[in-house]
């Protein structure tokens, strides 16, 4: 490990003698090197595929360190924005080669940005958002991914890494089941709500405006105009509602409300706000969602009023 001497000067020595005892799951993922580090014993981790989820490989960690009682480092030749943020927040040591150093043992951390280094924010895929509030809507506890497929109308391409990326969060754990994965949460549907919050999108993209006549589909009501329905607040002057395309308004419509009396506001959401939705308007939880950044006192009241109701009625649901 030259890169650790020449950047930091520590002394990497390899030291002989296989890592027998380990079991077969941890030699089948990784090939592992005992060494020291400056003096200090240490096992070198390097995953033979691609990784696996970041709650996986702590088990995996911690099943080597029970063994040989000293630190284990992850050693990569690449690493995402979002897997070195994940890897960070658990105090899982790494080395990514001529790029960063995490030795929290050493207490140090060196990082240089590649220029093929890919910056990634921490928000979710639309379709993990669905799959993580459908989740929730049920309940929380177990759910097949086949199951949430079908009822979502999702591809298995697309389950397969919206719950993997819920996984990475770790917002949910997930486990096999004969050829079936299962996502599982024992959190409350509240708490699990709360958890993930920061990761949560907004669902509406950009709002348009559409002449009241223009408006054939049977479309979802959503915004103030949901809040209203869902809450003891009044309906607003113009009605909202939501669409998973807009492209069929492009020519009738206009980025600013000219009437309102004869517009209403038309929503583009990142997934079908159908999918989620038990009656005349857009979800509960989605809707809090799109009305978050609101900073009216009235609104946020009545944003709470639902999701009490929401949590009162999944719940009741668990009785």
């Amino acid at each position: 490990m030259e890169f650790l001497n020449r950047v930091l000067g520590i002394r990497v020595a390899y030291e002989e003698g296989a890592l027998n005892s380990m079991p077969n799951f941890i030699h089948s993922r990784y090939r592992l090197q005992k060494v020291t580090l400056d003096g200090k014993a240490a096992v070198f981790l390097y995953p033979k595929a691609e990784l696996d989820a970041v709650n996986a490989i702590k088990k995996h960690i911690d099943r080597v360190k029970k063994t040989e009682n000293v630190p284990v480092v992850l050693v990569l030749n690449r690493l995402s924005y979002r897997q070195k943020e994940y890897l960070l927040r658990d105090h899982i040591p790494f080395i990514v080669e001529e790029k960063q150093i995490y030795l929290p043992f050493m207490a140090v951390y060196l990082q240089e940005r590649g220029d093929g280094e890919r910056q990634e924010t921490e928000v979710m895929l639309p379709s993990a958002q669905l799959l993580l509030l459908h989740f929730i809507y049920r309940g929380c506890g177990e759910l097949l991914t086949s199951d949430a497929a079908r009822e979502l109308e999702l591809t298995p391409t697309s389950i397969s890494r919206a719950s993997r990326q819920l996984e990475e969060m770790g917002l949910v754990q997930a486990k096999k089941r004969g050829v079936q994965k299962v996502i599982i949460s024992k959190k409350l549907p509240e708490e699990l709500f709360s958890d993930a919050k920061s990761y949560l999108l907004n669902p509406v993209k950009r709002t348009i405006y559409v002449s009241k006549a223009e408006i054939k589909n049977n479309l979802l009501i959503s915004g103030y105009s949901a809040l209203s329905e869902y809450s003891m607040l009044n309906p607003p002057a113009v009605e909202s509602l939501a669409a998973d395309s807009v492209a069929r308004w492009d020519s009738v419509s206009s980025k600013r409300l000219q009437n309102s009396e004869e517009q209403c506001a038309v929503e583009l959401w990142r997934y079908d706000p159908k999918i989620l939705a038990k009656g005349a308007c857009v979800d509960r939880l989605s809707l809090a969602m799109s009305l978050r950044e609101t900073k009216d006192e009235r609104i946020e009241e009545a944003v709470d009023e639902m999701l009490m109701q929401v949590w009162r009625d999944i719940n009741g649901k668990r009785d």
